[in-house]
C-alpha cells in the first residue's frame, strides 16, 4: 500500500523541480534546486537525471539545468485546448465591447497569447497567436503579475529588465509595484499606450483554476475611452469568472 504514495509523491516532487527551474529564468545548479525545494541532494540529481532523460530538462555543459524542449509541445497543446476553450467567451467580449479580445498565459517570465476574436472594426488591433511579451508593459502581464507577492514581481523584472517600448512604458520599479497595488483594488488592469502608441488594453487575471492566465480587450484609445474602461473592465471580471467555472468544470 505504501508504493502507490511514494509513486505519488515522487511525481509531486518532479514537478516541483520543474516549476523552481522556471521560476528561476535561467539555468540552475542542482544544490540550488536542492536547497529550494528542500530535497536531499542524492534525491534532487536523481529525479533531475530521470527528467533529462525524457527530455523535459536539459543539463547545460556548466552542469546547470534549465527547461527541456519536451515542455515545449506539452504547452502548445495546452495553450491551443485552454484557447478553444475561451472562444465562446471571447466572441461575448467582442459582442459586448466592440472590441479585439484576447487570452493570454504566463510562460516562465514572458506572456504568450493563446487565441484571439478580432474586432468588426475595420481598423482594430491584431496580435499574432504565439507572440511573446514582456509582462511590465502589457495589459495581460500587469494582470497576471498583479497575482503574485511583491518579492516574485521583483525577482521576475530583475531576470526580464524593464525595456522601454515608448514614452509611456513604466520602467521604475517602484511604479509598477504601485500599478499592480491598484490593480488589486480596482480588478482589472490596464495598458495605456505602454506596449504601442496609441493602443489601450483592459486585462484581468483568470482566477481559481491554478492556470496563470488573462482576458483582454484591446482597440484604439479613441474608442476605449477611460469612460469606456469603467464600462469595459467590469464585464472583463464577469466573463472571466465565468470562463474560470468553465474551466474547473471541464477539468473536474
Amino acid at each position: 500500500m505504501t508504493q502507490p504514495a511514494q509513486g505519488v509523491q515522487t511525481v509531486t516532487r518532479a514537478l516541483e523541480l520543474l516549476d523552481r527551474i522556471a521560476d528561476h529564468g535561467e539555468p540552475v545548479t542542482v544544490s540550488s534546486l536542492a536547497t529550494e525545494s528542500g530535497l536531499p541532494l542524492p534525491t534532487a540529481h536523481r529525479l533531475l537525471k530521470t527528467l533529462v532523460a525524457l527530455g523535459y530538462v536539459r543539463q547545460l555543459p556548466s552542469r546547470r539545468y534549465s527547461l527541456g524542449p519536451r515542455l515545449i509541445r506539452l504547452g502548445e497543446h495546452a495553450g491551443r485546448a485552454l484557447g478553444a476553450a475561451a472562444h465562446p467567451f471571447l466572441t461575448r467580449l467582442v459582442d459586448s465591447t466592440g472590441e479585439t479580445a484576447n487570452l493570454a498565459m504566463r510562460e516562465s517570465d514572458m506572456v504568450v497569447y493563446v487565441a484571439q476574436v478580432p474586432s468588426r472594426h475595420a481598423m482594430r488591433m491584431f496580435t499574432e497567436i504565439g507572440r511573446r511579451v514582456l509582462p511590465h508593459c502589457t495589459g495581460v502581464g500587469k494582470a497576471m503579475l498583479s497575482q503574485l507577492p511583491d518579492d516574485e514581481v521583483k525577482s521576475l523584472v530583475q531576470r526580464t529588465g524593464m525595456p522601454a517600448l515608448t514614452d509611456r512604458t513604466i520602467t521604475d520599479l517602484g511604479a509598477l509595484l504601485a500599478d499592480l497595488e491598484l490593480i488589486r483594488a480596482r480588478g482589472w488592469a490596464e495598458d495605456n499606450g505602454e506596449q504601442e502608441i496609441g493602443v489601450r488594453c483592459l486585462a484581468v487575471p483568470v482566477l481559481g483554476t491554478g492556470i496563470a492566465a488573462a482576458l483582454s480587450v484591446s482597440g484604439p484609445e479613441a474608442r476605449i475611452t477611460p469612460e469606456a474602461g469603467r464600462r469595459i473592465g467590469p464585464a472583463l471580471i464577469e466573463i472571466a469568472a465565468e470562463f474560470a467555472e468553465s474551466v474547473n468544470t471541464i477539468e473536474a
